[in-house]
């Protein structure tokens, strides 16, 4: 005699055949799978660059149709290979985020067809990480020319990125995702200066310029000089519009330019945030004045010459050290540094 069903759980004998909820469990661990392999072949897909713009054509040759421009630092994937042409989908636009419904611009935009090889660097370039940060160097130069080449920023901004993007254990990489960054940041903080807001005295009461790249570099890069500078850009998010001729932002300013030479004492910029913060104090000597605190004034007075004379002593070779001897000899002098004498 068989037992059947010994267990006490109600359940039949097994008798050898998958029920439906183990087809389903199989179903669908399947369709993982097979999802994460796309996933694996797509991240280990060949990807590349121009160098310089091409035209996207719907196949490989210069008699067919035109499909439109991609332009220098655009990511292209590529998927397949023609004589003298290679096939592409060019991600010419990226999707933005948390972007508002209503924004055409919000979506990604690609296209996909054939351009020439002449200006195509692939991660399997020799030296390609060279050749495009040399490229994206020479966009940047450009970009700084009064009569330099049309949105030459923009394009330089996108090639030092994909320096870090398409060969990420490249020496050039960390310096890559930082100039990306930079030029990203100027951009945008250009725009945020010129708006009525950035008069407004409390910082938060003006525009904001974007962190997420500088913090991407801080996080990629920790302990680097790239971190470092990346730290130092961004204090400019915590600085104030307009003093109006009061002492409470001088005040916070210094400080939080002292704390960044304390936290990132071998940054490139301590020299210029130590000269900073002098600069400050300096400015504090005739805004106590008004405010009838002279004690202020005076310790303001000998906390500029001390952060001054720091910057000439630690940074004798930079450029900030000849500044700040300017700027003791105006201390000194009793030239005021800050109001309708500055």
């Amino acid at each position: 005699m068989i037992p059947i069903n010994q267990g006490g759980g109600g359940h039949p004998a097994d008798t050898g055949r998958p029920n439906c909820r183990t087809t389903a469990v199989l179903f669908a661990l399947a369709l993982i799978l097979s999802f994460t392999a796309i996933l694996s072949a797509q991240s280990q897909a060949n990807r590349g660059t121009l160098v310089h713009e091409e035209t996207i054509r719907v196949s490989p040759s210069v008699d067919t149709a035109k499909l439109g421009e991609v332009l220098r630092g655009h990511e292209l994937i590529i998927l397949g290979a023609s004589s003298g042409w290679t096939q592409v989908e060019a991600i010419l636009r990226e999707p933005k985020k948390d972007a508002d419904d209503y924004d055409p611009a919000a979506e990604g935009k690609t296209i996909t067809g054939w351009v020439p090889n002449k200006a195509l660097v692939s991660m399997t370039t020799p030296n390609g990480d060279k050749i495009i940060f040399g490229e994206a160097a020479d966009s940047e130069d450009q970009a700084s020319r009064r009569r330099g080449r049309r949105d030459a920023a923009q394009d330089a901004m996108r090639l030092y990125y994909r320096v870090y993007d398409l060969f990420p254990t490249s020496p050039l990489a960390a310096e890559g995702l930082y100039r990306a960054a930079d030029i990203r940041w100027q951009i945008e903080r250009s725009d945020v200066m010129t708006r009525p807001s950035a008069r407004e005295r409390e910082a938060y009461m003006r525009g904001q310029i974007d962190e997420e790249w500088m913090k991407l570099v801080s996080k990629k890069y920790p302990g680097s000089k790239w971190a470092d500078m990346a730290a130092f850009r961004l204090i400019e998010n915590k600085l104030c519009g307009d003093w109006q001729a009061a002492s409470k932002c001088p005040e916070k300013e210094a400080d939080i330019y002292e704390k960044y030479v304390k936290e990132h004492d071998q940054s490139p910029a301590a020299a210029e945030a130590l000269y900073d913060a002098a600069w400050r104090y300096s400015a504090l000597i005739e805004i106590y004045k008004t405010e009838a605190n002279p004690k202020k004034s005076d310790l303001s007075k000998t906390r500029a010459l001390d952060l001054a004379q720091r910057v000439v002593t630690q940074y004798s070779q930079s450029e900030w050290a000849l500044r700040a001897q300017d700027l003791i000899f105006y201390i000194q002098q009793g030239v005021p540094t800050f109001g309708n004498a500055d």
